[in-house]
């Protein structure tokens, strides 16, 4: 058990355990004979019975007892009470040698699954070993699932919790319990559960005593950023913003099908649904009807925060300069809903212009590659405050316009939590305390933000926040990574809270004009970032270095469809699965990875720890089975297939095998420089 140390062990306990486990391996030895040769027989389920006994973990024992119940009812006499109810018994007898034991629980489940045994003795039993150990997770689950068997009201069991935290403050899955259950309850709005906000200020009332009672015990801390999280997350959906950006006048791509212009749909939460009938492009020129949206990331999900479109135009006449107005309209039908359902909050509509320009001036090749040293970037005779070329935000940011202002409740709630924090964080120097203000206050400023529209509200308690998370790192370096990461979306918050902001880090590289947006450069490098965020305010970015950060991974990336050039160079990138959004870029002509990790680990790990790894569809490249060097670096070739670079620089990876550069040639023929 947690906490307790160890006793050494006397010699007459070693022999006792020397002949349990003679007698577990000989049990053993008889189980599997008959469960390999498939003996569902009396002798079989007694020696399966005796093994679990000694051994509840034995996952195959309880396998082979369902495969044997199986058979026993097939039978044409059979008794399944009788039968399912010995299966009761088994269960309970391993459950009295350990109740934590996953498979004697999932066993049980799987007996009242049959539905010939009578649930009104769960509870009795539940109660045994709830009284033995309160917090015992694995009860409480049981408890979740026979409650519902027998249709007993959620608010009938909400009361248990109470009763149960009342009796003990340290009871986490009583307070876990009772989030599902209270999750549940708010959802459907059930008889006494609305208005939330009700609902809410008598929850944090509870956990108040939790938390004053022993601040020490995390029980109730955990409970209380649970119900911030209820209290500022919104259950409907809304468009954070889009590109074109409202009231925006911009200029196609000419490519060898067309002109071609780049729609990009960002969201406040992942929706599915969203297609050409659910979205209304309306314009005079372009094949607008038939637009295909597709999400970013593509993976097996079909919901997305981002989604992106490519409008044709058909082939004008150089000299037209006409201004083509577009308008994209979209709520109006109710196929765009949340993960959970829930519709879009309200309709929103973006308009903005399409101008023409020749293709000899729309986009010029570089001649020679892009050096990313800070002496090749220049802020004079730079006037970005008076152009156009970065989208003000308010063109660029939608108000989500749900009530013009933030919710008052939400902020009465929020405003009441962060006096009653900072009180006890004077009286005492506490970790969690500290992160549930740190979180109390980005919340507040979100909020302010969002209702505004960014125009007017200037984030106030941001440096607080990135304060609280500095002190924390200090404090609690075994949770390091993770404030490290609440700092980086704390500080891009900041970066991205204004136009003035985000302009300190605005650029223009030497020698380029000044006359379109490919002229600016977002230079985030050397903010000691662990975490990308805030892309919502950064869909119009073409050039953007994130060198000399602390990356691991490039999650959002995929939303950033204008990108050209990018530098993620001297970051924490451990493998080419790292790189999956960068798949999806497919303008991205300039990419510099150099000096990361790529390559040192003979197992790309990453794909285990990416939220949206890389599929390694063999059957898809069955030339991968017998070319040596694409079987070598497929992680690569999945990468680099459909990119169009003309610049990489990949130096300074343990990736260094003399192959390789060849290799990479091989997957991108545009390659003009290769470092």
């Amino acid at each position: 058990m947690h906490g307790r140390p160890r006793k050494p062990s006397k010699p007459e306990d070693e022999v006792a355990s020397a002949a349990k486990a003679s007698k577990l391996r000989s049990l053993q030895s008889q189980f599997l004979h008959f469960h390999h040769n498939h003996i569902y027989e009396k002798e079989s389920i007694e020696v399966s019975a005796k093994l679990l006994e000694m051994n509840p973990e034995y996952y195959t024992a309880w396998n082979f007892r369902k495969l044997a119940v199986d058979h026993l009812l097939a039978q044409p006499l059979a008794d399944p009470p009788s039968i399912l109810n010995e299966e009761l018994r088994v269960a309970e007898s391993a459950l009295r040698q350990n109740f934590k034991s996953y498979g004697a629980w999932h066993h049980r489940k799987w007996v009242l699954s049959k539905g010939h045994s009578p649930v009104d003795l769960e509870l009795r039993l539940l109660d045994k070993f709830q009284k033995a150990d309160p917090r015992n997770f694995h009860a409480w689950n049981y408890r979740r699932y026979v409650a519902a068997l027998k249709n007993i009201a959620e608010e009938d069991e909400l009361k248990y919790t109470t009763n149960m935290i009342e009796k003990n403050f340290s009871n986490y899955s009583a307070w876990h319990s009772r989030s599902i259950l209270l999750s549940n309850l708010l959802k459907r709005k059930a008889k006494g559960f609305y208005p939330k906000e009700k609902i809410l200020a008598d929850e944090f009332e509870l956990v108040h005593q939790a938390i004053f009672t022993d601040p020490d015990d995390q029980s109730g801390w955990f409970y209380h950023l649970w119900l911030l999280e209820q209290t500022v997350k919104e259950e409907s959906p809304w468009l954070s913003s889009s590109w074109p950006a409202s009231g925006s006048t911009v200029s196609p791509m000419h490519t060898a099908d067309g002109n071609t212009l780049l729609l990009v749909l960002y969201f406040s939460q992942p929706v599915r649904g969203v297609n050409s009938s659910s979205v209304i492009v309306t314009t005079e020129l372009a094949e607008s009807k038939a637009l295909t949206w597709r999400p970013l990331p593509l993976n097996n999900s079909d919901g997305a925060r981002s989604w992106v479109a490519l409008l044709k135009f058909p082939s004008l006449q150089s000299d037209d300069s006409t201004a083509h107005p577009v308008e994209v309209n979209l709520g109006y039908s109710a196929e765009i809903v949340s993960l959970g359902g829930s519709p879009l909050s309200n309709d929103f509509q973006t308009k903005f212009v399409v101008r023409f320009q020749q293709p000899d001036i729309q986009h010029v090749e570089e001649q020679e590659p892009i050096m990313w040293e800070d002496s090749n970037f220049k802020k004079d005779e730079m006037n970005f405050e008076e152009s156009d070329l970065i989208p003000s935000f308010n063109q660029l940011q939608i108000n989500k316009d749900q009530e013009g202002v933030a919710s008052k409740w939400k902020v009465d709630i929020l405003n009441d939590e962060v006096l009653l924090f900072r009180e006890l964080l004077s009286a005492m120097d506490c970790k969690i305390g500290k992160l549930t203000l740190a979180k109390l206050l980005m919340a507040l400023d979100t909020m302010f933000f969002e209702s505004s529209g960014s125009k007017s509200y200037k984030m106030v308690y941001v440096e607080e926040v990135l304060g609280l998370y500095s002190e924390l790192m200090k404090m609690d370096p075994p949770h390091f990574h993770y404030y490290k990461e609440q700092h980086s979306l704390a500080l891009l918050e900041q970066i991205t809270s204004s136009k003035d902001r985000l302009l300190r880090y605005c650029w223009c590289y030497k020698n380029s004009g000044t006359n379109d947006r490919s002229a600016v450069w977002v230079r985030l490098n050397n903010q000691s970032l662990s975490q990308i965020g805030c892309i919502e305010r950064l869909l119009w970015v073409q050039n953007l270095d994130l060198s000399h950060n602390e990356l691991g991974s490039l999650e959002g990336l995929e939303a950033l469809q204008l990108i050209e050039r990018i530098n993620l160079s001297n970051n924490k990138l451990k493998g080419f699965t790292s790189l999956a959004p960068l798949r999806h870029l497919k303008l991205l002509k300039v990419l510099n990875i150099s000096n990361n990790k790529i390559g040192q680990h003979t197992i790309d790990t990453t794909r285990y720890l990416c939220p949206s790894p890389l599929s390694n569809d063999w059957k898809s490249h069955p030339s991968s089975v017998h070319d040596p060097q694409l079987l070598k670096y497929f992680d690569a070739f999945l990468i680099f297939r459909d990119l169009t670079l003309t610049q990489l620089n990949i130096s300074g990876n343990p990736v260094r095998e003399p192959d390789f550069a060849c290799f990479i040639r091989k997957v991108i023929p545009t390659l003009k420089w290769l470092e």
